[in-house]
């Protein structure tokens, strides 16, 4: 029996998982319920676990034989602060919280998979299952590594996947080098002199200059980035003033800036620095800039790539397979662990749309919206991914 038909045999527990998590979604930090259960259920199947990383986030290791290679397989736990649309009998019972990214699924199939591990699976070395608290916010990845997370548990490799909604239900995207953007979060506050609306010329305006940078922030990405790198700048809000005949003290902007380079990142600090300061003097007002670097960019290293392709090849076939998918200017705090740690991080299908019903749907609804549902279908490929990755990379 192939590890993939194993796995759709004994997947039916982990469906029923994955849609007790669902219904029960906690917040960055705050996965106390998910965290317990997941941790009684490793330690019965003979994992040595490890709580409390990150406040919620768990570290179960198995080792076996007398192999020297340490792997690394990671989950996300968290939900969203989003209200569901769905009508689903496993739909939120928290208003306002929801797993519309599917942090619910990534968990349960890595679930299933170390129980086909620990049952079924020969090895030699360690394997470490991470199960990491607020990768949404804060960035629990980068908490447990600053807690002792690879001092504790070293690892030679380290894996994690994604769920895709628009890709083909089951079908693996594997990128080699950048694969997503980093995200950085800037807030600029201009401070001018209030006044009437009718005599402008005794204020000093914050809105004019606030307009002023929005566009001119878009000349960085057009004039000053090379026309074949990535970049974003996104201005996601503009906050000022509540009457029209006011010319209000002040106006914040706040930002989202993303590229796939570290060379183009430390570019659009600088310039969006210099422009807006430059611009804010030239209109009579002062700028307060709160740069706040926040996910790196994540960097997928050539060998484990590569591996990670020849184990979904020889799982599911190459008309399954995309060797070499475009790079996403979402953000993952997987890329800190990548910092520290080689390995490679890729995408599961979620759904095209292919089927009939609402889950149909659900499943090619994209992540963070609150019609998204996981498609409970790909979570024994995952889990067997998980499973044949672990045979592979702690073979004796």
């Amino acid at each position: 029996m192939s590890v993939l038909h194993a796995l759709q045999q004994r997947a039916a527990p982990f469906v029923a998982l994955r849609r007790d998590l669902h219904r029960h979604p906690e917040l960055g930090l705050k996965e106390f319920r998910t965290s317990e259960l997941l941790a009684e259920q490793l330690q019965s199947w003979g994992y040595s676990v490890t709580r409390g990383l990150a406040t919620t986030g768990l570290v179960a290791q198995l080792q076996r034989g007398s192999g020297h290679k340490r792997l690394g397989l990671r989950a996300d736990m968290d939900a969203l602060p989003i209200h569901e649309a769905n009508d689903l009998a496993h739909c939120s019972v928290h208003a306002g919280v929801m797993h519309a990214c599917g942090h619910d699924g990534h968990s349960a199939m890595l679930m299933a998979a170390a129980q086909y591990i620990a049952q079924e699976v020969e090895f030699s070395g360690t394997l470490n299952l991470i199960f990491q608290p607020a990768e949404e916010h804060p960035g629990g990845a980068k908490i447990m590594i600053e807690e002792g997370l690879f001092e504790r548990f070293p690892c030679d490799a380290i894996f994690a996947a994604h769920n895709m909604p628009g890709v083909p239900a089951g079908q693996l995207v594997f990128i080699d080098g950048p694969a997503m953007a980093s995200s950085d979060d800037v807030t600029i506050t201009l401070t001018g002199v209030g006044g009437h609306g009718a005599m402008p010329h005794r204020a000093q305006d914050p809105i004019v200059a606030a307009a002023a940078i929005v566009m001119t922030l878009q000349t960085i990405v057009s004039r000053n980035v090379d026309p074949q790198h990535t970049a974003v700048i996104t201005v996601g809000s503009l906050v000022a003033g509540k009457a029209n005949n006011v010319i209000p003290a002040s106006a914040r902007l706040e930002l989202s800036v993303r590229s796939l380079d570290r060379e183009v990142r430390n570019l659009l600090q600088e310039r969006i620095t210099s422009l807006v300061t430059a611009q804010a003097q030239s209109l009579g007002v002062q700028a307060h800039i709160d740069y706040k670097r926040d996910y790196p960019v994540l960097v997928n290293t050539p060998a484990e790539t590569e591996l990670a392709r020849q184990v979904g090849t020889e799982l599911l076939g190459a008309e399954r397979v995309t060797r070499q998918g475009r790079p996403l200017t979402g953000s993952e705090d997987f890329a800190f662990m990548l910092e520290h740690c080689p390995g490679s991080y890729f995408m599961i299908g979620n759904g095209a749309g292919e089927g009939t019903g609402d889950s149909a749907v659900a499943h090619a609804c994209m992540v963070h919206n609150p019609g998204y549902d996981f498609n409970d279908d790909i979570l024994p490929v995952g889990a067997a991914f998980w499973a044949l990755l672990t045979q592979r990379y702690l073979k004796d």
